[in-house]
């Protein structure tokens, strides 16, 4: 069992204490940082609103990223057996011809 890790990452001026596996770390902050950079983003495209708006809407686009690449995902699958498929006529054409 891999050794637990304490950390503190600061979200929409607040901050979380976290225990991760030390292998973790880089990824959890990079990701606080994309979240923080995109709440200061809708904080000033909403300038005067609550900061809940601007965790409202990068959450939703988060959430949209996320969709789209689980969607992405599940057509990959397909999209390299077509490849495949669309190399071996290629060579059957060729052999052909």
């Amino acid at each position: 069992m891999e050794d637990k890790l304490s950390i503190r990452i600061s979200i929409a001026d607040r901050y979380y204490p976290l225990k991760i596996v030390a292998a973790d770390e880089e990824r959890i902050r990079i990701a606080a940082k994309r979240i923080n950079e995109k709440i200061d983003q809708y904080r000033q495209r909403y300038a005067g609103r609550d900061i809940q708006d601007a965790l409202s809407m990068a959450t939703l686009q988060f959430v949209i990223r996320l969709i789209e690449s689980e969607n992405n995902e599940h057509v990959e699958p397909f999209v390299r057996e077509l490849d495949s498929i669309s190399v071996q006529l290629e060579a059957y054409i060729q052999k052909e011809a």
